[in-house]
Parts: C-alpha cells; sequence; structure tokens
C-alpha cells in the first residue's frame, strides 16, 4: 500500500513569508521545521513553522498527476488565498 502525498504551505508568526512544499509524513515533518532540524534551510532562515493549509492526494502517484505545470497553478492559488486570507487576520 502506498503512503499518501501532503502539499502543505507554512509561514512565521509574522506571516511574512510562506513555504510549500510535499511530504509522506506531515506530522514528522512540521516537526522538523519547529525543531529546524536543518538548521541552513529556508525555512529554518525565515522560521516558517506554522501550518496554514495541507491537502492530501491518495498517493504519491496520484500527486505526480498533477505535477508539473498544474501543480505550479494549484500551489500560486493556494498560496494568494493564503496569503489574502494572512492579511485579514
Amino acid at each position: 500500500m502506498m503512503k499518501p502525498a501532503f502539499i502543505y504551505i507554512i509561514t512565521n508568526k509574522y506571516q511574512t513569508t510562506v513555504y510549500t512544499d510535499v511530504t509522506s509524513n506531515l506530522p514528522q515533518r512540521i516537526m522538523e521545521h519547529k525543531e529546524k532540524r536543518y538548521p541552513n534551510s529556508f525555512s529554518a532562515r525565515y522560521s516558517l513553522n506554522i501550518l496554514v493549509y495541507y491537502e492530501q492526494f491518495a498517493s504519491p502517484v496520484r500527486y505526480a498527476r498533477v505535477n508539473g505545470l498544474e501543480m505550479r497553478l494549484l500551489e500560486k492559488n493556494k498560496l494568494k488565498q493564503v496569503q489574502e486570507q494572512l492579511k485579514t487576520s
């Protein structure tokens, strides 16, 4: 059985920067961001560790089908929505 894939968006406490990525273990990945497990990473440098959005795909294969241009469009639309919501909150 294949593991699900998650696309997620995180931000910092000031809600000034966002980061989008994909993982098969969302709770573990968020914990890695909070602990700054990879200190030289983009998310660690900008203290990005607050989950603001995630979406689950049935499998990495399903995720791969929306990869490429469609995935970038999904990310841009979701990023725009999240950024607008953060501005109004």
